[in-house]
């Protein structure tokens, strides 16, 4: 059975189940609960119109989904012109519902490395925050941000797939140090002020995070709730180090990039390249690798064997790792945001899990 096939069978074996009680999860210490499935915006002003949008987040919304993710950064792929983008259509969307209440919304202060983002020098740091914060509160047309979070670090990490290294940027321990406890102090000012209630931390790696919950508990200053960070079959590097502290620590993480840019749902099997695709209209970047691909058709393989869909299988294991408190995934359009949202009604049983594990052991780090 092909891959199209398959998933015309799962759906239509399901009956389209859309309505379902969508599972809430509590965000790191707080007493704030989040939706299991958060709505990724990145593609919002780009690859998803306005109209198509507003669609996609009143039909989240219908479906349980109360938490929305977004950055100053997107719309992506980034660029001068598609800067804050996603941000104003989501201000806009919660100008004409007023729903802003029933929405939980995250967005990101972008690091260094965007000529176009306050002049592409500016490391994260008190002023940036202070200008970042203003910026998207005008956008998102809001009085609060609910979760403000660090895009990527000042320093070298393994973020969006760079190679692993520690030269460069924010380089000694005590130039680290003085530059958290200044990002703490500037984000404690904007909790107290009331223009954000909760931080977290993305693509952030295990030191990093245990500094930032060091430094915050040493001055009681703001504590992280949260880490962003990529997460799929694919992508496991968060495992073993980075889960224990989002468990015995509660930084729960937000898994982004759950499908792998779409290369998990079997459509890129083959040399394909649908030209509505993210990666028809561009390249399929450090991910299209033959291990890549390798690993995707022994998942397909699992997803055949127990008839379930390919999407739903990759989104459905996201979902049940301890250490995940929500599932970010976007979609270009109505139709696969309903498709995705069904991977939330799913328990993978034992003897999936199991298969998964064997395929990892075989492909452990395929790009």
């Amino acid at each position: 059975m092909s891959v199209t096939n398959l998933r015309l069978h799962v759906a239509q074996s399901l009956s389209l189940r859309y309505l379902y009680r969508m599972e809430t999860r509590v965000l790191g210490r707080s007493d704030v609960r989040v939706s299991a499935a958060c709505l990724g915006t990145m593609t919002f002003g780009t690859a998803t119109d306005e109209t198509e949008a507003f669609r996609q987040m009143d039909y989240a919304v219908e479906q349980g989904v109360t938490f929305f993710d977004t950055a100053e950064l997107y719309a992506v792929p980034p660029t001068a012109e598609t800067y804050g983008a996603s941000e104003r259509i989501i201000g806009r969307w919660l100008a004409a519902r007023g729903t802003r209440d029933n929405v939980f919304l995250a967005t990101k202060i972008a690091g260094k490395g965007m000529p176009w983002i306050r002049g592409g020098q500016g490391c994260i740091d008190a002023a940036n925050i202070d200008a970042a914060v203003a910026g998207s509160l005008e956008r998102l047309q809001t009085d609060t941000i609910d979760l403000y979070q660090l895009h990527w670090p000042n320093r070298n990490s393994y973020h969006f797939g760079q190679v692993w290294d520690y030269s460069g940027g924010i380089g000694t321990n005590d130039e680290v140090s003085a530059n958290i406890v200044e990002v703490l102090q500037a984000l404690d000012a904007h909790v107290r002020a009331g223009r954000i209630r909760h931080i977290g931390l993305s693509n952030e790696t295990a030191w990093g995070t245990m500094q930032y919950l060091q430094h915050a508990q040493a001055r009681d200053l703001p504590r992280v709730v949260s880490i962003q960070n990529e997460y799929s079959l694919l992508k496991r590097l968060f495992e073993p180090d980075l889960s224990e502290v989002a468990q015995r620590e509660q930084v729960g993480l937000l898994a982004w990039s759950p499908l792998a840019t779409g290369l998990l749902s079997g459509k890129y099997a083959g040399g394909a390249r649908p030209p509505q695709s993210r990666w028809g209209r561009h390249s399929g970047g450090r991910r299209d690798t033959p291990q890549a691909h390798a690993a995707v058709d022994a998942y397909l393989e699992i997803a055949r064997k127990h008839g379930i869909d390919p999407v739903h299988l990759a989104l459905g294991f996201v979902n049940s790792r301890a250490f995940v408190t929500s599932t970010i995934f976007g979609a270009t359009t109505l139709q696969q945001l309903q498709h995705d949202l069904q991977a939330f009604d799913l328990a993978l049983s034992d003897a999936v899990q199991e298969e998964i594990a064997a395929v990892r052991r075989r492909f452990p780090m395929v790009y």
